[in-house]
């Protein structure tokens, strides 16, 4: 099976690594719009299957183009150019794996072009949209009456610094629509948007992590899915505590807006001398991060309250020298491509990860994880 990987960054690369050692994939294109993105990939990854290719990824022409020549593809895009990403995979007849959930809406209206192309697009499979929602799924599926789903969910750095506690790891630009977009969840059955960085909680996870705070974030694709399955459902993204606090100071006075403002003649964007003032103090020290964690699914099984739950913390690996968020954010989708090599998936249309991964396959997909390096610790009251 041909194999393309679209987007040469952090998570791109290492799921280019791990994808072209598979013995069903032949061949691997990994495809960026930066020339160094591509040698750099290209490098690191020490495989003669894999060949870099430059081209402009926001051109649905193009991306058909690229996509023709493969069977099955990972996107590890920005937001803004995933839905194309899909439209292009489904009339290149390639199935497309995408780390990216936003949008559902929109995708799941391709199902009807993905099943008539025959190619299966499964959106948002990473670590939240992705193993998030598989858990919440499964937690819905195990009981007989679900209540209530809610998902906690962050990168955090192992060795915090002020003033901000964080450090990057993933795409700054997704990180400020966590702090601008409002967020969708499911409450006694009906859709709500509720504000960005609204619903704050204070939280707890094991060490080394300690004391937290959440925010409401987009549950993607469950408050779709889940409907009528369970009666509310929600996502909130954890960071170290404080740290909202300043970023909402800095939404409220427009430091994120993207419209443009005349400062001394010159028209300036807020969002972006926003972006480049606040990623140097994301950086870090080090490289070292934690992917924090936990789904909690509440309701009745045998007339009898039950709570189930599944937490991790996944710590930086040190021996593959990977960071957390890219480990938990690539290897689901890596998974998912290896069994479309392999023919274990033989679905057609759009399947969000709560859809493809539970049933009979959610036991193979939690050992898979465990495999390589992720765990995930179950617990039932």
């Amino acid at each position: 099976m041909k194999a393309v990987v679209l987007g040469a960054g952090m998570i791109g690369c290492m799921m280019v690594k791990e994808l072209a050692k598979h013995p069903k994939i032949q061949s691997l294109i990994v495809v960026d719009a930066f020339p160094a993105n591509v040698d750099k990939c290209v490098s690191e990854a020490m495989n003669d299957k894999v060949k870099g290719q430059v081209a402009s990824l926001n051109d649905e022409g193009v991306l058909e183009s690229i996509l023709g020549q493969a069977d099955v593809a990972i996107a590890a895009l920005p937001h803004s150019l995933s839905l194309l990403a899909n439209k292009a995979a489904i009339k290149a007849g390639c199935h497309m794996v995408d780390l990216v959930g936003s949008h559902y809406p929109e995708k799941a209206e391709l199902d009807s072009a993905a099943r008539a192309a025959g190619v299966l697009i499964v959106p948002g499979i990473g670590v939240a949209p992705g193993i998030a929602n598989v858990l919440a799924g499964r937690g819905v599926e195990i009981l007989d009456e679900a209540d209530e789903a809610q998902v906690l969910c962050g990168g955090i750095p192992r060795h915090p610094l002020p003033p901000l506690w964080y450090q990057v790891v993933f795409r700054l630009e997704s990180l400020i629509g966590l702090f601008t977009r409002p967020a969708f969840a499911m409450v006694n059955g009906q859709m709500v948007q509720l504000p960005a960085l609204s619903e704050m909680e204070d939280c707890f996870f094991p060490d080394p992590v300690g004391e937290c705070e959440a925010v409401i974030t987009d549950a993607h694709s469950l408050g779709c899915t889940m409907r009528g399955k369970v009666n509310s459902i929600y996502e909130k993204t954890v960071r170290y505590k404080g740290h909202y606090a300043k970023m909402k100071v800095l939404a409220e006075l427009g430091f994120f807006n993207e419209a443009l403002i005349d400062v001394d003649g010159v028209m300036v964007s807020p969002r972006k001398l926003s972006m480049a003032l606040l990623e140097p103090q994301m950086k870090g020290k080090s490289d070292e991060d934690i992917t924090v964690l936990r789904v909690v699914v509440t309701g009745k099984r045998d007339g009898k309250p039950v709570k189930v739950q599944w937490e991790m913390v996944d710590l930086y690996d040190q021996e593959r020298h990977l960071t957390s968020m890219a480990k938990t954010t690539g290897f689901p989708a890596v998974i998912v491509a290896e069994w479309l090599a392999e023919g274990k998936l033989t679905d057609c249309g759009v399947v969000a990860p709560e859809q493809l991964l539970i049933g009979d396959r959610f036991a193979s997909f939690m050992s898979e994880l465990k495999n390589r390096g992720i765990e995930i610790v179950y617990s039932e009251e």
